[in-house]
């Protein structure tokens, strides 16, 4: 370990590190454009210039590798001096117009040309034009800014994985721009307007919105997929106006999908701001006491084992929890969230979990993908994967369709005998397995979506016990881990009959009354096996006209104009609520806004009811909300305590012959928000048709 002297104090730094990274240690400031810590060191600004005894003239700090018995000046005249002719130089052709600059404000040049400027500028020639370029419906671009630092040629290339950026020409003539004038095709394009220390690149739809000082900012937990993303979400009075990432290196470093970033539009359009009663075939405003009062005459109207609840993608514990209690005093377990029909083995947590933990990659040195599509399904960590691929930590395999994951694989076919050509040792690929030292799979929905996909499972995890590759399972879906942990599933539980506190009761009398019953999924209640149907902001779902649902959601989606009953809920940002990410981890996203019109909590909503009902109704008993669950306490990675009658399937079938491919679906547009989104709408447009406008 190197001990070099920076400013007077001696210090000790780890091997490999830079003198910039050093001063930083040392707890000096150094200015910086091009250098960031997440991407390959390029030393264009030369704005880190420090001193260094010995040298004849000033070092870029971020491109100079620490080493023993260096003595590091970085506040000396030369120093400044040098930093002063930098900055000016950065300033030649810029055009000043920091007043009209969406960057203005969070600008890396208006902050260090404060700091670090000259006070003056001796340069008088006209400023050069460079013409903007065309790079989708989500980054605006001002590229007479450009100041070269290539951030962003370098974050598409080594985080992104997308060669689609680069540099051409020389000296003044030089232009950042994508290789072919054309919209970027990466799910993480977003990140470059946060890495771009100018306003070359900044937000298309936020242009023009407001100023960064106007917005309040509140933490919080990103929904559009099962990773947990930290999040920032900015806003001015009623209205998100933008959602950033918040730092977070265990999950999803400092980046966020474009989805994550730009789907906030879509919380304006199509809401449900107020209930709705269908009558007469129309549905008709109604007021809160006349809807929550049909709602409540229609559960007491059934038996419990005719009524069922469905949950969609993005609901959050509490809200389910209060549903789970409130459907079981009424005598219901017919309980579900999974609406595409997936198949997993929910008789140990593990089985559904990605146990390596997203952190947990960094030390994996094998991967196998089997059905997975990480690129779509968690682009933040399809990215982690293509940097541990690209930098020679990770070898990546997959079993199942070919198609771009943006980093090298090794593409095994697609045949599910593979897997037992493997297990036997019949395999090429059973080498590589046997020299690795921490080999992962990861299973996707091209698997668990299968009618095999129990037994299928079971094959690919005979297959893992005898590699010992560790079990991961690639969710799509925030809400499906924090449902299954809760038992918000089709199982083999109680008797209808037994009410919820005789489920929790210690009495072995009591528990003896109480005899298994297999309870129904979401494709058979939807299908007409129960008469009332409880959809809590579940869309992706044909029922039968038979059916009386109830639908309680944010967005005027498929469910909304299906339901015979509308109960307006807060969508993500509105509420505070607990999710669970595919690693089983429990966050807590926070409320930032306000709820539009009339619409209410979804605990509020659930309470309401059983409020309504506890005069009429004396299986309702107590209030759901009061459930532990429900009021998000003590809710950690061991949210819930699998109930052992909870259902594992039958995973002894035989595994079909059908290859193994991708379950295609527009990554743009998977839940009411983003379908609500024009920014979505627009991006889907864009990828059917990339290239720019009049070319």
């Amino acid at each position: 370990m190197p001990k070099l002297t920076i400013d007077g104090t001696e210090i000790t730094v780890e091997d490999g590190l830079t003198v910039l990274q050093a001063c930083e240690l040392a707890g000096k400031e150094i200015p910086r454009f091009c250098y960031h810590e997440r991407l390959a060191i390029a030393g264009n600004c030369r704005m880190c210039l420090v001193e260094m005894e010995k040298s004849p003239k000033p070092i870029a700090s971020c491109a100079m590798t620490a080493s023993e018995g260096m003595v590091i000046h970085t506040n000396t005249p030369k120093v400044k001096k040098a930093r002063e002719g930098v900055m000016e130089f950065l300033l030649v052709n810029h055009p000043l117009d920091c007043p009209i600059c969406d960057q203005g404000g969070e600008c890396d040049l208006q902050d260090q040309a404060f700091k670090y400027g000259r006070p003056t500028n001796r340069f008088h020639e006209n400023k050069r034009s460079i013409p903007d370029k065309y790079m989708g419906p989500l980054i605006k671009t001002h590229m007479t800014r450009c100041i070269q630092c290539t951030r962003c040629i370098r974050f598409a290339t080594d985080v992104a994985g997308i060669e689609e950026m680069g540099a051409v020409g020389r000296g003044e003539h030089m232009e950042v721009t994508t290789y072919v004038e054309s919209a970027l095709t990466s799910e993480l394009s977003g990140n470059m307007i946060d890495i771009c220390p100018v306003g070359a690149l900044t937000s298309k739809p936020y242009a023009f919105k407001a100023r960064s000082w106007e917005l309040r900012s509140t933490e919080s937990v990103d929904v559009m997929d099962a990773t947990g993303c930290n999040i920032r979400v900015d806003a001015r009075g009623l209205e998100v106006m933008r959602i950033l990432p918040k730092l977070n290196e265990d999950i999803n470093e400092e980046w966020i999908s474009d989805k994550t970033r730009f789907v906030c539009d879509g919380l304006k359009y199509q809401r449900l701001d107020r209930p709705y009663i269908r009558k007469n075939g129309k549905l008709v405003e109604s007021s809160w006491d006349e809807a929550l009062a049909l709602v409540a005459s229609k559960l007491q109207e059934f038996k419990g084992e005719e009524m069922g609840a469905i949950a969609g993608t993005l609901v959050d514990i509490e809200s389910m929890a209060a549903l789970k209690s409130l459907m079981n005093r009424l005598g219901s377990h017919n309980l579900d969230a999974n609406q595409f029909g997936y198949k997993f083995d929910i008789s140990k947590r593990e089985n559904y979990l990605f146990n390596t933990g997203i952190a947990g990659l960094e030390d994996v040195d094998l991967c196998l993908l089997i059905g997975a599509n990480p690129r779509e399904a968690a682009p933040v960590l399809n990215a982690r994967i293509g940097r541990l691929q690209r930098s020679g930590h990770m070898h990546v395999a997959r079993i199942g369709e070919v198609d771009d994951q943006t980093y090298k694989i090794e593409e095994l076919g697609n045949s599910a005998k593979i897997i037992d050509e493997i297990t036997k040792g019949k395999h090429a690929f059973c080498a590589r397995l046997k020299d690795a030292k921490k080999p992962i799979v990861i299973i996707g929905d091209g698997v668990y979506s299968r009618a095999d996909g129990l037994a299928l499972q079971a094959a690919i995890r005979e297959m893992a016990d005898e590699y010992g590759m560790e079990w991961n399972l690639l969710h799509n879906h925030a809400s499906m881990v924090g449902s299954l942990d809760l038992g918000f599933c089709p199982s083999l539980g109680l008797d209808p009959r037994a009410s919820g506190d005789e489920e929790n009761s210690p009495d072995p009398r009591i528990a003896a009354k109480l005899s298994p019953r297999k309870t129904l999924n979401t494709q058979q209640m939807a299908s007409g096996a129960v008469k009332l149907l409880y959809l809590l902001g579940a869309d992706e779902i044909d029922i039968d006209p038979s059916v009386f649902v109830i639908y309680q959601g944010h967005h005027g989606d498929r469910g909304a104009n299906r339901a015979d009953v509308i109960l307006p809920g807060y969508a993500y940002t509105e509420k505070d609520g607990t999710y669970v990410n595919m690693e089983g981890l429990a966050q807590k996203g926070r409320k930032a806004v306000d709820g539009p019109g009339q619409a209410r909590d979804d605990v509020g909503i659930i309470e309401g009811i059983s409020e309504v009902m506890k005069s009429c109704h004396p299986r309702v008993g107590g209030d759901p909300g009061s459930n532990k669950h429900a009021k998000g306490d003590n809710i950690n990675n061991d949210l819930v305590k699998l109930d052992p009658r909870l259902r594992g399937d039958d995973k002894s079938g035989e595994v079909d012959k059908i290859p193994i491919t991708k379950v295609h679906h527009n990554f743009y547009m998977t839940d009411p928000i983003s379908r609500a989104s024009p920014t979505m709408a627009k991006c889907t447009e864009a990828r059917a048709k990339p290239n720019a406008p009049g070319l």
